[in-house]
């Protein structure tokens, strides 16, 4: 079946969505993007990726054309269209086109390009979240705003492709001897003692959707967490690791550079703290 796709306005089919090749989202990656789980065919957690969307908006003088009630209104409208039960809708906002390639920002009124589709895919039943990733770390070599989720993703897949290369599934970032987080997700670790450990927020990581939810748990069922940095070496000691994102969830990490995190299998705190997002995620799209 062919995917219908929302483009500033219109839905029509994949084949038929085309943007100015001088949209600035395609000669300056200056656009930002959203990526919203489906669950039963109803969105999951949107409230958090609406807000976050308008506060990249903001940090970049960027115009949202449509209403946050409006917006997901198309969303729900492509997951309708699509018969979506499971996967994503991706949203991106360009800041258009003048017709031409400028750095300049366009005038004022210069319509910006909003896109939307769904992405089909296994979120609660997927063979990582139960065998568990490896993953390599490599120097972290993106902007110094990374808590504005831009379409600038190049870093990210070149960090993709060193840890395919390596054999690994992906890689976690580091900068000054710290791990600041994956490449399209946010690091975690379990101390010896049992505690969670991820990095706080700033400008220096992605603020995750899935990441503040997880704390939210955590707290509620008495898992003890620390927002700090941590290190290469501590991740390499954890007793437990893994990774988070909106359409992952968790996703343990079972080897760090050749090394066995733990035992080598998805540990305790880790399947725990899955199952409980889980249950949390299937009785909010119920």
């Amino acid at each position: 079946m062919t995917r219908i796709v929302y483009l500033n306005g219109d839905y029509v089919p994949e084949q038929e969505a085309r943007v100015s090749v001088f949209d600035r989202g395609f000669l300056f990656a200056d656009a930002v993007y959203e990526v919203t789980a489906v669950l039963n065919g109803k969105l999951l957690e949107n409230d958090g990726h609406i807000a976050r969307l308008l506060r990249s908006c903001r940090e970049l003088n960027l115009a949202l054309p449509v209403t946050p009630d409006a917006l997901e209104a198309i969303q729900r409208e492509l997951i309708a269209r699509n018969h979506l039960r499971e996967g994503a809708v991706y949203l991106q906002l360009s800041r258009g086109s003048t017709g031409d390639r400028e750095f300049d920002f366009p005038p004022a009124g210069t319509p910006p390009t909003l896109a939307l589709f769904t992405q089909a895919r296994s979120v609660i039943n997927h063979a990582k979240a139960i065998s568990g990733i490896r993953v390599v770390t490599l120097e972290d070599i993106r902007w110094h705003r990374r808590d504005i989720k831009t379409v600038g993703l190049l870093a990210p897949c070149l960090a993709k492709e060193f840890a395919h290369v390596q054999g690994a599934d992906d890689a976690f970032l580091v900068e000054d001897g710290l791990i600041t987080e994956g490449s399209s997700c946010n690091a975690w670790i379990v101390t010896a003692s049992g505690t969670l450990v991820t990095r706080p927020l700033s400008n220096d990581i992605l603020h995750g959707i899935t990441r503040r939810s997880l704390l939210e748990l955590a707290k509620n069922h008495a898992i003890p967490f620390e927002e700090r940095a941590f290190s290469v070496e501590e991740a390499y000691a954890a007793r437990e690791a893994f990774i988070s994102s909106a359409t992952t969830f968790i996703w343990p990490v079972v080897n760090i550079d050749g090394r066995t995190v733990g035992d080598g299998a998805p540990g305790p705190v880790t399947r725990a703290l899955r199952a409980i997002y889980v249950e949390m995620a299937l009785r909010a799209t119920a």
